[in-house]
């Protein structure tokens, strides 16, 4: 498939230009999608695919976080739990109900949106690409990118860009949980988040080296201990030296609570995942 990235750059911004870019958590999301679009095409180029399945990896970049924008502008927050699952919103939003339709997916389902979500946009995917070729591949990206596992039994080429799109998405967020204020990321009182302690079960699932399930999490700064282990996710030797090189994590890791109990708790933390890493 032949993707025209200018086209689609443009398409992506004429949507974007729609929401008040001058709000911090419209800007965080447009020039997120960006970062991540480039953290895609590094990793495809790391796994020496042909420059048509790069181009299809960026373009999952682009797709992913669509549903984003209209989630702030119906629902105020960027919180899924509090609003609308986000990238089954976005998928809805760019390719209708087509492929929740063809891949079984019941309406009210554990996988599903619900049949009276508006996802109404004034844009599909036929405003980034014209070839229908890889839409299944596109939507299903889009679709599980935020989910905690991508399905069983997905073909090897679908799941390998389900991924690159979920690495590259990981990675970024490492970045801008250091550069965004974590109280508005969490939207939380700054007193609170730093006297907080760890939930145990949020540091165990942590010691087991998986994400942490968002139901374990019940403080604020359980949030970040759940972004740290997102990195027991990245699946490609790119994204784990990608992480190293660009030193977010250990900042992350270097959160300075003012609980001493939390303190020690993020000593453990950094000792785990620096020997996690290392072995990588």
């Amino acid at each position: 498939m032949k993707i025209n990235r200018e086209k689609a750059l443009v398409a992506f911004k004429e949507y974007t230009d729609r929401y008040d870019s001058s709000r911090d958590m419209i800007r965080l999301k447009i020039e997120h999608t960006y970062r991540v679009c480039g953290l895609c095409r590094q990793i495809a180029r790391s796994l020496d695919l042909p420059e048509e399945d790069v181009d299809i990896a960026w373009l999952t970049g682009l797709l992913h976080d669509v549903g984003r924008f209209e989630q702030q502008r119906v629902y105020g927050t960027f919180i899924d739990a509090d609003s609308i699952d986000h990238a089954k919103y976005g998928a809805r939003i760019l390719f209708g109900r087509t492929w929740e339709q063809k891949t079984g997916l019941a309406s009210g389902g554990e996988e599903s949106l619900p049949d009276g979500i508006q996802a109404d946009a004034g844009i599909n995917i036929r405003d980034f690409v014209e070839d229908a070729s890889e839409d299944e591949l596109l939507w299903t990206a889009v679709f599980y990118h935020s989910a905690y596992r991508i399905p069983e039994g997905l073909d090897k080429r679908t799941a390998m860009f389900c991924h690159i799109l979920r690495d590259a998405d990981k990675i970024d967020i490492l970045k801008v949980n250091v550069e965004f204020p974590l109280e508005e990321i969490y939207n939380v009182d700054t007193e609170v988040l730093y006297q907080e302690e760890v939930t145990p079960e949020v540091l165990q699932s942590f010691d087991e080296e998986h994400a942490v399930l968002r139901s374990l999490k019940k403080t604020a700064v359980d949030n970040v201990v759940g972004h740290i282990s997102l990195v027991y996710e990245l699946v490609y030797p790119e994204s784990c030296r990608i992480v190293k090189q660009q030193g977010y994590l250990d900042q992350l890791m270097n959160f300075e609570s003012r609980n001493p109990h939390t303190r020690k708790q993020f000593e453990h933390i950094r000792e785990h995942m620096g020997k996690y890493l290392a072995a990588k």
